[in-house]
């Protein structure tokens, strides 16, 4: 699938979501991560299921509306950087001096990193050399639909390491034929083009280290020598000297090309061989074996059977070829590693000997020489296996790889136990803030949130005045006789039921609800933030219990249950009473006064005090008068009722599908007139009158007829001029008043 690292470990995961991160935000991944149902982390070395990275790559097509071609060839130009990054640069760059010996040792390296990687499952490639510009890459992999991504890497490798430009075309896409083993065999017709010469040279000019020295030699006069131009002064280069050099050096290639010599004959024993390479085997055409190290013979002691067949003893593990020579061949650049069949392990051994090495074809023999070592990954599988350190060649470095793993292997083990410690804290962390964010809530809920915050800093939470706030209170009518007719434990569904609703009201209106005792509900608006529209934000709010209430069912005769509410609006002083279960409280008259209104009003009535009144005079608000009343500790009082707001609509006294937005003045912006609504349409719903200013509704109704005001919505009383009012009711006769209150609906009777 990938061509360094193991799609089942957590490292391919991580390279994904930076992918997904560093191009399209941390949301995005957040999204995408939540639509795969996977994990937002990765382990780095733990190993997780094919499907979870086949969801993401699903999902993230999904959301991009792009093809998966795209998305996994973006993914492998990706994960060439995320490998540098993650300090595998230097390895990358070693693999070979151009394109075609870097993709040769691609197999090698997945050699080494099964070392650390020990379940991965990595593709194989093979490059064919063609006549002409370019070669054939031929991919084998067991993940079928992956193989977009090697075009992204291949690309970025030859731009990065070897300063040219890829293109990758394929040829063909079929089922593996050569019974490697692999379900996936695609063959990519790869042509490698250098870029322009202008930019290698300008690039190999930066790096020079005097440029002085380049502008200087080209003045220079050339002369004629072995090369074309003959030595010039010790210390001085022509130009076209150092163009050329710095060209061939940008390109990557020698300045002068090697002819090995060989000896006429072989100078070395054939005893001398054996045991200078105790891991080898020479078989021929047929597979039978001619020559095979000391210590291979001791571990397998049926290879000194004269003419007997490789294939009987070993199997091919990588690559996943037919054991015969012509599959060999074919794969001759790749690293073979053969595992001993089991039948034939003697009995003293405990586990199968794997071999790791490289195939040399002889043809003058017509043999192929198996250069091998065991394949171990720490110290522990050299015990298994019957092995000691001695049985391999000083010359070996198998000895310094064993040991140099074995240190790796325990900084993987300590890198994997940190990232999990990791991740736990990052879930505790994750845990700890929605538990805090739920404290909050809570706490929030009991105090306002600057008192609530400078009791946790420790901080003394002084009282404080204010100058102006509306105070309810709320009660149940015939709530002692409900108490008294039924369990308890119906009393508690039915309040927790209706101070649910009323809990969600205060939010809608942005009221501070003080306390509930019983079946009192108290809340004031203005405090502890003031605001101008206190007294319009508990009135809207006293509507909305007044229908929240008719919700709730009384246990007892099965009907809605009705609420009386009471409001005043004054001046209190607040402040945090008490250590172990602190309580915001308000204090002073007006406090009380609001609880006289609720305790002399009228069943599903909103009582109001004159100063509420007042206040809520000509804002749209159905006020009717109740008339004079004895109020306890207050004399003779002129009180009001609330009926309805006339304009706002049921859904947004409610707070429905946000219709209580811009119910508030200030709500609006600071710039949008007050009479903006004068513009809307006369037949909208609701009284006519209030889309019109305050002045201008005031001279339209001094100006309008008697008769006409009279027919206008509303009670009568409410659309006479105040004095005109007080005059009808100080001229109405005291007994009628008398006979008005005592005709009021019958349930004041019951209460």
């Amino acid at each position: 699938m990938y061509l360094f690292i193991p799609p089942q470990y957590g490292f391919i995961n991580t390279c994904l979501k930076s992918l997904v991160t560093e191009k399209f935000g941390e949301e995005t991944w957040e999204k995408l991560s939540s639509l795969a149902e996977v994990q937002d982390t990765f382990m780095t070395y733990e190993v997780y299921d094919d499907t979870v990275t086949l969801r993401l790559v699903k999902e993230a097509c999904s959301m991009l509306d792009v093809s998966p071609e795209v998305v996994l060839k973006l993914f492998g130009e990706h994960f060439f950087s995320f490998c540098k990054q993650a300090g595998y640069d230097t390895m990358l760059r070693t693999l070979g001096g151009n394109l075609t010996e870097f993709i040769e040792n691609l197999d090698a390296l997945h050699s080494y990193l099964a070392l650390s990687y020990q379940e991965m499952n990595a593709p194989s490639f093979r490059v064919e050399k063609i006549e002409g510009d370019g070669m054939l890459l031929h991919y084998y992999s067991d993940r079928k639909g992956l193989y977009h991504i090697v075009p992204g890497i291949i690309e970025a490798v030859a731009k990065d390491f070897f300063d040219s430009e890829v293109t990758m075309t394929i040829l063909n896409q079929s089922e593996e034929d050569e019974r490697t083993g692999k379900k996936e065999h695609v063959v990519f017709l790869v042509k490698q083009q250098k870029r322009s010469a202008a930019l290698v040279v300008e690039k190999g000019q930066r790096r020079a280290k005097d440029p002085q020295q380049v502008r200087r030699s080209s003045s220079l006069p050339l002369r004629e020598g072995r090369y074309g131009q003959g030595p010039l002064p010790r210390g001085v280069r022509s130009h076209w000297g150092l163009v050329r050099s710095v060209v061939l050096w940008g390109k990557g290639n020698l300045r002068y090309t090697f002819t090995p010599s060989y000896p006429d004959k072989l100078w070395m024993e054939e005893k001398a061989f054996c045991n200078a390479f105790p891991f080898h085997i020479v078989f021929d055409q047929d597979l039978k074996v001619k020559q095979t190290g000391v210590n291979i013979q001791k571990f397998v002691p049926g290879l000194q059977t004269k003419d007997i067949r490789i294939d009987e003893y070993f199997t091919i593990v990588h690559p996943q070829v037919t054991f015969t020579i012509d599959s060999i061949k074919k794969f001759i650049n790749s690293q073979f590693v053969l595992k001993t069949q089991t039948e034939m392990i003697p009995q003293h051994q405990r586990t199968a000997l794997k071999l790791r090495g490289q195939m040399v074809w002889m043809p003058s023999l017509a043999c192929m020489l198996y250069l091998c070592s065991p394949k171990l990954r720490s110290l522990q599988e050299l015990e298994e296996r019957g092995l000691h350190l001695a049985d391999i060649a000083p010359h070996d470095t198998t000895r310094d790889l064993i040991l140099l793993n074995q240190q790796r292997l325990a900084e993987m083990e300590l890198s994997n136990q940190l990232e999990r410690k990791k991740e736990e804290l990052r879930i505790l962390s994750h845990h700890l803030a929605a538990e805090k964010k739920k404290t909050e809530t809570l706490l929030y809920a009991m105090l306002p949130q600057h008192v609530a915050n400078q009791l946790r800093e420790g901080r003394k939470v002084e009282a404080g005045e204010f100058e102006v706030c509306t105070i309810l209170f709320s009660d149940v009518v015939t709530f002692t006789n409900i108490c008294s007719a039924c369990e308890p434990i119906r009393i508690v569904h039915m309040l927790n039921s209706m101070y649910s609703r009323f809990d969600r009201l205060s939010s809608v209106h942005d009221v501070y609800k003080v306390e509930t005792i019983g079946d009192a509900y108290m809340v004031v608006g203005g405090v502890p933030v003031p605001t101008p529209s206190h007294a319009h934000r508990v009135a809207n709010f006293a509507l909305g219990m007044r229908l929240a209430a008719r919700e709730v069912t009384n246990p007892v005769s099965g009907q809605p249950i009705q609420i009386r509410v009471g409001l005043h609006t004054g001046p209190v002083l607040a402040g945090v009473v008490g250590d172990k279960m602190p309580r915001y409280c308000l204090f002073g008259d007006t406090v009380n006064t609001a609880s006289r209104m609720e305790s002399h009003g009228l069943p599903d009535h909103i009582h109001l005090s004159p100063s509420t009144y007042s206040v809520l005079r000509g804002e749209g608000f159905d006020l009717r008068a109740r008339g004079e009343i004895e109020v306890k500790g207050k004399g003779q009082m002129m009180t009001y009722f609330l009926f309805e707001n006339l304009r706002a609509s049921e859904a947004a006294i409610m707070g429905r599908d946000g219709a209580e937005s811009g119910l508030y003045v200030e709500n609006q912006p600071d710039n949008q007139p007050d009479n903006q609504q004068e513009n809307q349409p006369d037949n909208q719903p609701g009284n006519q009158l209030e889309n019109q200013p305050d002045n201008q509704r005031e001279t339209q109704r001094e100006n309008q007829p008697e008769n006409q005001r009279e027919n206008q919505p509303g009670n009568q009383l409410e659309n006479q001029p105040d004095n005109q009012r007080e005059t009808q009711r100080e001229t109405q006769p005291e007994n009628q008043r008398e006979n008005q209150r005592e005709n009021q609906p019958e349930q004041r009777q019951a209460d």
